[in-house]
């Protein structure tokens, strides 16, 4: 797989932000199918940054209802990446 099919957008959501601006983690959208080797290949790729570390869990998808009628959100897979000392993404 190519890296932007491996990440596919960031996650930007409060706590996600907030762990981006004290603790240097930024999380990302993957494929389901990408292991951490091929994530920490791929952000390093994508934004040329060193990577010290990559955490991925899987989300399930959550009951909706659309007018009435019962159904399930896709699940996919959250990568919270950590990078080394002194790297920062820029225009996330």
């Amino acid at each position: 797989m190519l890296p932007h099919q491996i990440i596919q957008r960031p996650v930007v959501t409060e706590k996600s932000v907030a762990a981006q601006n004290n603790e240097q983690k930024y999380t990302f959208c993957c494929h389901p199918d990408a292991n951490k080797v091929q994530i920490r290949e791929a952000v390093q790729a994508l934004f040329k940054v060193k990577v010290a570390k990559v955490n991925t869990i899987n989300v399930r998808g959550t009951p909706r209802r659309m007018r009435g009628r019962p159904g399930l959100t896709a699940a996919w897979k959250k990568a919270i990446v950590t990078l080394a000392d002194g790297q920062k993404i820029e225009g996330i």
